[in-house]
């Protein structure tokens, strides 16, 4: 939550001015002004569990794991939420006017997966679906989760008819906000375009899939510097990924399944 600068002329200043701008300069701020919660650790070991949760490697010191789940103890945990989307068969636990529809009035659904596209498109239809979800950012401070990563910032470019990229930051400014009140960090989920744009929606860090194999990672480190968690998916990812950025980011190659240790197909790697 960023803080308005008070500027003092003179000496005819009052008691209570004095005593705002004294408590003011108490509270810390960090570079974007969006919040003092604490990041994940920089180049640190990183693992990707949102699939299901299992005993973390050795040396891993940040875990992301849905927000079902509870938190690795001793780790910095990020709480993943699909928070542009709903997951397969939820959609009676939304209002239907929450559901993103066509022109026939027909339910919109992000075909890769199966999940119906929420209507963010007006500031009330926000504010209702904000309020949702950030009950589910509650739940991840109650359990001890450090950061909250709310996924499919980008659906508005599968759906460019429909959704536009101001409305994606309107909206992801208020689970950022929600997230801060509890003393969460709020990373921004992949959407490099939108990378530049972490003044306006108060983001604090980024989870960023296969930036690696589509050359995205700098676009990342641009805006949010070493503070960028990297997931691949491929072999051919993780080489590129680890290549440019393996000095400096957090990597991992994970199977797209993101399946549990132990589990067919399960796949983990790191540089």
């Amino acid at each position: 939550m960023s803080l308005n600068r008070v500027l003092r002329r003179g000496v005819a200043a009052s008691a209570a001015l004095t005593a705002t701008v004294a408590a003011c300069l108490l509270v810390p701020s960090t570079a974007s002004g969006a919040t003092a919660a604490e990041l994940p650790p920089a180049h640190a070991g990183f693992d990707y569990q949102i699939g299901g949760s299992y005993t973390p490697p050795a040396g891993v010191e940040t875990v992301s794991r849905d927000r079902t789940a509870a938190p690795a103890p001793g780790l910095y945990n990020i709480c993943y939420l699909n928070a542009f989307q709903v997951q397969p068969g939820a959609e009676g636990d939304w209002d239907p006017d929450l559901l993103l529809r066509d022109a026939d009035g027909e339910v919109v659904y992000d075909g890769d997966w199966g999940e119906a596209v929420l209507d963010i498109r007006t500031a009330g239809k926000r504010e209702r679906i904000a309020a949702k979800v950030g009950g589910w950012i509650d739940g991840c401070a109650d359990k001890g989760f450090q950061a909250v990563e709310p996924d499919n910032y980008d659906t508005f470019t599968r759906f460019p008819d429909l959704l536009t990229a101001d409305q994606a930051m309107s909206y992801v400014s208020l689970l950022s906000a929600r997230a801060h009140e509890q003393g969460l960090a709020a990373a921004q989920k992949n959407t490099p375009q939108l990378a530049g744009e972490r003044e306006r929606t108060g983001l604090d860090f980024a989870v960023a899939e296969e930036c690696g194999a589509y050359d995205e990672c700098g676009d990342y480190t641009s805006a949010f510097g070493d503070d960028v968690l990297v997931i691949e998916y491929t072999d051919d990812g993780l080489r590129k990924a680890c290549a440019g950025f393996g000095n400096r980011l957090s990597i991992v190659r994970r199977d797209v399944g993101v399946s549990p240790a132990g589990s067919d197909g399960y796949v983990r790697r790191t540089c």
